[in-house]
């Protein structure tokens, strides 16, 4: 399996219209039951995704479970909305696993839309990128909204070109453009969450299970990253191990009905993400 996104808090400090938030009750994951889970996994994943919901850089021990990841030989990847960048910084500079960072631009609109609150905040993900991108760490400047609340984006294209002197933008969904070394702007349509009291649409295939899965705050194994809720438990990590946990009926009967383009369950055909996995 080539990733699996381990929830470490499922608290955020923001709260953007592009997010789906989570009804679960709060909860952040110890240092413990982090170690345990990357115990589980090793051997058995390439990447570590440190998000699900939440915010990661909330964690209030983030360093300790950045030195546990490298202990176990685990390369890390981190999706934050960036606000904590400035606090955080050292932290994560110094963090020998981090492999990647994803910051989701779209939650500048989380500044309430004031023109400066933006500016300071585009100066402070940037001021990070460079030296993050300057230590060998990948990182992903994420504009994963295109034609839907995408009101922000000319002020965050514009801070980009001031940046890099160039104005040769990708089309939206051309997903990477290289603005410097280790360093890309990921521009995406938007996309509907998945959710059990929306309509179904035609999603055929999806790689959860196959490329996927994903560890709740509270150790729920779950086939992929959207899953906000919970809603297709498999499991759980913190008392079962990874094999038990993909060798149940429920986890087979997924796979299987991906493999054969016909989802089986609620969630997965109410997955607008999923759509783009369907055959052309």
């Amino acid at each position: 399996m080539k990733k699996v996104y381990v929830e470490i808090t499922n608290v955020c400090n923001l709260r953007c219209a592009f997010c789906p938030g989570t009804k679960r009750a709060p909860r952040t994951m110890s240092p413990d039951e982090f170690a345990r889970v990357l115990g589980k996994l090793r051997g058995r994943v390439e990447y570590v995704y440190l998000h699900i919901m939440g915010e990661p850089l909330l964690h209030p021990r983030l360093g300790e479970l950045l030195d546990i990841a490298a202990r176990q030989a685990m390369r890390v990847c981190i999706t934050t909305n960036g606000t904590l960048l400035g606090e955080r910084a050292d932290t994560l500079l110094r963090a020998g696993a981090l492999y990647k960072i994803s910051v989701s631009l779209h939650s500048v609109e989380g500044n309430g839309g004031d023109p400066a609150a933006a500016r300071d905040y585009l100066e402070l993900v940037w001021s990070f990128a460079v030296r993050a991108a300057a230590k060998g760490v990948i990182v992903a400047l994420r504009l994963w909204n295109e034609g839907a609340a995408d009101r922000g984006n000319g002020v965050i294209l514009d801070f980009l070109r001031e940046k890099t002197g160039s104005a040769d933008w990708p089309e939206p969904r051309a997903r990477s453009f290289h603005l410097r070394d280790n360093l890309y702007l990921e521009r995406e349509a938007a996309f509907a969450w998945p959710d059990l009291g929306a309509d179904e649409v035609p999603t055929e295939f999806c790689r959860a299970l196959r490329e996927q899965l994903g560890v709740l705050a509270d150790g729920t194994v779950v086939p992929c990253c959207l899953d906000h809720e919970g809603d297709l438990a498999l499991g759980n990590l913190f008392a079962q191990e990874l094999g038990d946990i993909l060798d149940s009926p429920r986890a087979k009967t997924l796979f299987e009905g991906f493999s054969r383009r016909s989802p089986s369950e609620a969630l997965c055909r109410r997955c607008g993400y999923a759509m783009r996995f369907n055959k052309k």
